[in-house]
């Protein structure tokens, strides 16, 4: 048997172990998957969310999120402004160097 033959049956075996370890890894994700669909739709089954309680904790979690985008809004206007003041006197400054 000549080198390339072997080298070609020895990548062949290599290809044919990552495909079938490929293979098992895809077998574990289904699992995964079956099981996690299986928990949901008993979690549904129980009445959906507000059974185990989450629904409050949403409305909390909006109302958090409201109030932090309108503090952003705010800040975000007073850095709009406050840049605007330090180009005022940069070009204040630049007007006076220029006399």
């Amino acid at each position: 048997m000549s080198d390339s033959a072997r080298s070609d049956v020895a990548s062949f075996r290599d290809l044919e172990s990552l495909v079938r370890h490929l293979g098992e890894e895809l077998a574990g994700f289904r699992r995964r998957a079956l099981l996690a669909e299986g928990r949901l739709r008993a979690i549904e089954a129980d009445g959906g969310p507000a059974s185990a309680g989450l629904v409050d904790r949403v409305a909390a979690l909006e109302a958090e999120n409201r109030e932090l985008a309108r503090r952003v809004e705010w800040a975000t206007g007073r850095a709009r402004a406050m840049l605007e003041r330090v180009r005022f006197l940069r070009q204040q400054r630049e007007q006076g160097a220029e006399r």
